[in-house]
């Protein structure tokens, strides 16, 4: 894949489609970088911040608006994945369980997912439903970083101890846990540094690209916090078109 990628530089993000289920998601030609987080986290309003495209994801003031799989094409060489919320949503119960069903198939599936930013609220002290999310992506062996949002809406000392009480609590599933990344979309702080990780993940997949395994060589890992590399290991298939 020949793709030249700088995180000051986006100068394309396309829309692709709106997938109900991993069946209707388009091929696995591109590496997909997916954001998920508990409903009214703000995770519209920072892929658009990301995207540079204030209207590419819908930012809606009701929660639990997003309920499909949406897709969009950076630079025509990676695709950002914008995945229904985790939590309340507007809908009879069943289409709620459908919603999990359908993220769950996404996350444990998709061969060319890889990494997720898992998005908690910066505001709030540890909420169950995100520490119940978060265990099942350990369980599953999904890669992932965290995100916490609106860095602008709480001040310093309350955004710090609810990210090191969040430490605290899952401190013992991992020897290493993921990187964590603060975020703002008000303030534009912490885009620069999202988009480096996408940035050394594009750079890992261009260089192994160009170096094929030999037939007793595994795949090269992303060069990703070493939960995500793990992660990877245990994934489907390393040898992907890219």
């Amino acid at each position: 894949m020949d793709c030249a990628f700088s995180f000051v530089n986006i100068s394309s993000a396309i829309f692709d489609r709106s997938a109900p289920d991993l069946n209707s998601c388009p091929d696995e030609s591109l590496p997909e970088f997916a954001f998920i987080g508990r409903s009214n986290v703000g995770k519209s309003a920072l892929l658009n911040l990301l995207a540079g495209e204030q209207g590419l994801a819908r930012v809606s003031p009701r929660p639990g608006f997003t309920k499909l799989i949406n897709l969009f094409t950076v630079n025509k060489c990676w695709r950002l994945v914008d995945l229904p919320g985790y939590g309340f949503a507007h809908g009879p119960k069943h289409d709620r369980a459908q919603f999990s069903a359908t993220v769950s198939d996404y996350l444990e599936n998709r061969p060319n997912l890889c990494l997720v930013f898992a998005l908690i609220d910066s505001g709030l002290a540890p909420q169950a439903i995100d520490l119940k999310f978060v265990e099942w992506l350990v369980r599953h062996a999904v890669p992932f970083v965290f995100v916490f949002t609106k860095t602008d809406k709480a001040t310093p000392p309350t955004v710090q101890a609810n990210i090191t009480a969040f430490a605290a609590r899952i401190s013992a599933w991992f020897e290493k846990p993921p990187a964590v990344f603060t975020c703002s979309a008000v303030t534009r702080q912490g885009r620069q540094e999202l988009l480096g990780v996408i940035d050394e993940a594009m750079t890992a997949i261009n260089t192994a690209s160009i170096r094929a395994p030999a037939a007793n060589e595994s795949s090269p890992s992303l060069s990703l916090p070493a939960p995500a590399q793990e992660a990877r290991k245990r994934r489907p298939d390393l040898h992907r078109p890219w």
